[in-house]
């Protein structure tokens, strides 16, 4: 096998916490070898879900004129026999360029790049098997950064052809003229949605009674009125217990014994860590009962030099949460004095089609707390740039302290939400009031007006005593 090289960081992993980990870690002069088995770097995060999914979410929005339809009352329709394939000519350019990115950045930072299958030998050494053979690398540190993956419930026929997971999806060679999407979560919403954008026929399968339901309610609900106006297909406290695949559909048997028919379906159910063939057991390492590394709040495991970053370790299970937790670690692991926290505060951005964006309380866990709270909410349809964009459906809406008009939450619906929310997240962040955006001024006619509307409406509903429930 050759003998054993030595590294002050083993990096697991080249998606957004790996690569971040390992650039961070070698700027500040360590010797970084960074594994990856898969055929092209960046993760699920490159190369099936959130830049694949987002970019399409724009060709969606282009191709299908949804936003522009309020604007010129014209009903675009799509081309018949449309492929994904169609589709995806500017998600190809977006994810080679991401790809070209991160091997610029290694190669900027002298990290070596080893291909091949990771497992433990031990505790500090890491053996790799590719296709140049096997090598033995030590680590001082060890950093397992290895993703997720679908969950895939043994009674579904997955065959990619028909019955698809997340990580398939965007394979497939048709766009359907049905969907079933199985599962109300962030990645289960967001295709629904796009899907639905480009004309197909989407029933969307939840066992819950609501959508995100980690949401502010009144968003939730907001976001599901908007997608049933637009011709989705709801069935919620129901679930799949079989499917069957045909030549050109898929037969889904519910819990309830009825029956879905669709000429597709997405199973967006779940997911957990991909630590297949890592041999944790060999470093002493072993899953928590929710299927991830379990770590403390500086990302170590139970096992003090080894560290894990990103979706390998659970929620949020963001491409921004992780690429700091990544760099958190690494910071912590060799004493660096630099990044010494992921930020207490964090954005959620959910790419449906409208965005919706959160940061801080909602209404439910104000309840939950016993905080007293007001609302201030703001309409798209009374702002002239929503007007003039053609999103009339959108909402802003401040959550803040009735005591002394600190903010305590905002929640966004609405076209450039996961853009907007971070103007509420510095204001949340530096624990001010919302007499600040009634002193800031703002562009007109911009949607980030928003905001002074909403502590305006705010204020008047704090003036009339009065909680003005959504």
């Amino acid at each position: 096998m050759g003998s054993t090289e030595s590294f002050d960081l083993v990096v697991m992993g080249c998606g957004p916490a790996g690569e971040k980990a390992g650039a961070q870690a070698a700027y500040f002069g360590k010797r970084v070898a960074l594994i990856e088995r898969a055929q092209h770097l960046g993760g699920s995060c490159i190369n099936t879900g959130t830049v694949p999914s987002k970019t399409l979410r724009e060709s969606a929005l282009y191709f299908s004129g949804l936003k522009q339809r309020g604007l010129y009352g014209i009903d675009y329709s799509l081309k018949e026999n449309l492929t994904v394939h169609d589709f995806m000519h500017h998600e190809r350019e977006v994810v080679d360029m991401e790809r070209r990115r991160i091997l610029k950045n290694l190669a900027l930072h002298k990290i070596e790049l080893v291909r091949g299958q990771a497992s433990f030998e031990d505790g500090h050494t890491v053996v790799v098997s590719g296709a140049d053979g096997t090598r033995r690398l030590k680590g001082d540190v060890i950093l397992i950064a290895t993703g997720s993956k679908p969950h895939r419930p043994s009674e579904i026929a997955f065959d990619d052809v028909h019955t698809f997971d997340s990580d398939t999806f965007l394979q497939m060679d048709r766009i359907p003229k049905s969907l079933a999407v199985i599962g109300g979560g962030v990645i289960g919403c967001e295709y629904a949605s796009i899907f639905m954008a480009l004309g197909v026929e989407v029933t969307l399968v939840d066992g819950r009674d609501r959508l995100l339901p980690f949401l502010d309610n009144e968003i939730s609900d907001r976001l599901r009125e908007r997608l049933a106006s637009l011709g989705m297909h709801f069935r919620f406290n129901d679930r799949p217990v079989k499917t069957e695949n045909s030549k050109d559909r898929v037969r889904l048997t519910m819990n309830s014994g009825k029956i879905l028919e669709t000429e597709a379906a997405l199973f967006a159910a779940g997911r957990r860590a991909a630590v297949d063939g890592l041999a944790l057991e060999q470093a002493g390492l072993a899953l928590n009962d929710r299927g991830y590394i379990p770590v403390n709040g500086n990302y170590q495991t139970s096992v003090s030099h080894i560290y894990a970053a990103g979706d390998v370790i659970g929620f949020p299970a963001l491409a921004s949460t992780s690429m700091e937790q990544g760099r958190v670690a690494v910071c912590h692991a060799f004493g660096l004095k630099y990044k010494q926290r992921v930020a207490s505060l964090l954005p959620m951005g959910i790419y449906t089609i409208p965005e919706i964006s959160a940061a801080g309380e909602t209404e439910e866990s104000c309840k939950e707390k016993k905080i007293d709270y007001v609302v201030g909410r703001a309409l798209y349809e009374n702002n002239a740039r929503g007007h003039i964009t053609g999103d009339t459906a959108g909402m802003l809406k401040l959550i803040f302290a009735r005591a002394d008009k600190k903010l305590l939450g905002v929640s966004m619906i609405g076209e450039n939400s996961t853009e907007l929310i971070h103007i509420g997240l510095t204001v949340l962040d530096k624990g001010l009031t919302i007499d600040e955006f009634i002193e800031q001024v703002f562009n007109y006619p911009t949607l980030s007006e928003t905001y002074k509307y909403a502590a305006y409406d705010g204020l008047g509903n704090l003036a009339g005593h009065k909680l003005r429930e959504g």
